[in-house]
């Protein structure tokens, strides 16, 4: 985290709809047409969880195998990583075991990660139930949500969320970390380093 600017991170298969996440986080829209992303794209926004503005950079890592290699020096500094996959299609669940590998392999350890469930309007096409998702995020220790890109329903909660749950890592880190400024001589008084 610099100063109060998160890096946070959109992974998941080709056309589970980060991109459309994005987009709908940033400018309350939402296109039938939004095309495949080539690479990394990213966008800043702002949001204010308990009372402070934070300002992410987002970014939209492409799905498809060809990019991995690309994707995965953006989780590198990666503040939180919001895992996508598509309620609807049950392959882009069962690939979710790889990006929890490439997570693990290539993100700093104290990186906070959601997993969402997207197209949560078409719940009568669902080929994933809830319980199965929240069973393995709990498995793998992230949080969870679902949501719409289509409509904006828990697009901003599941942002709100991942983000509480990220500065309180840092705030839980910087009262544990010891002032390494000051050292205390013997007879009791400090002197600064």
């Amino acid at each position: 985290m610099f100063g109060n600017r998160l890096k946070l991170v959109l992974v998941g298969n080709s056309l589970v709809g980060k991109s459309s996440i994005l987009i709908q986080f940033c400018d309350s829209t939402f296109s039938k047409n939004q095309e495949a992303t080539i690479g990394v794209d990213f966008r800043f926004s702002n949001i204010t969880v308990n009372n402070e503005e934070i300002e992410l950079q987002i970014w939209d890592t492409a799905g498809q195998e060809r990019f991995r290699s690309i994707t995965n020096h953006y989780y590198r500094n990666a503040d939180a990583i919001m895992v996508v996959y598509d309620i609807t299609n049950e392959s882009s669940f069962t690939q979710l075991k790889n990006w929890y590998s490439e997570i693990v392999s290539s993100a700093p350890p104290q990186t906070k990660v959601m997993l969402v469930g997207n197209k949560a309007d078409l719940e009568n096409e669902r080929a994933v139930q809830r319980e199965r998702a929240e069973k393995l995020a709990m498995k793998y220790g992230w949080s969870y949500g679902e949501l719409s890109a289509k409509t904006g329903e828990g697009i901003k909660e599941s942002f709100e969320i991942l983000v509480k749950e990220t500065l309180s890592v840092y705030k839980t880190s910087q009262k544990k970390k010891p002032d390494t400024n000051v050292k205390i001589k013997e007879n009791g008084s400090s002197k600064c380093c």
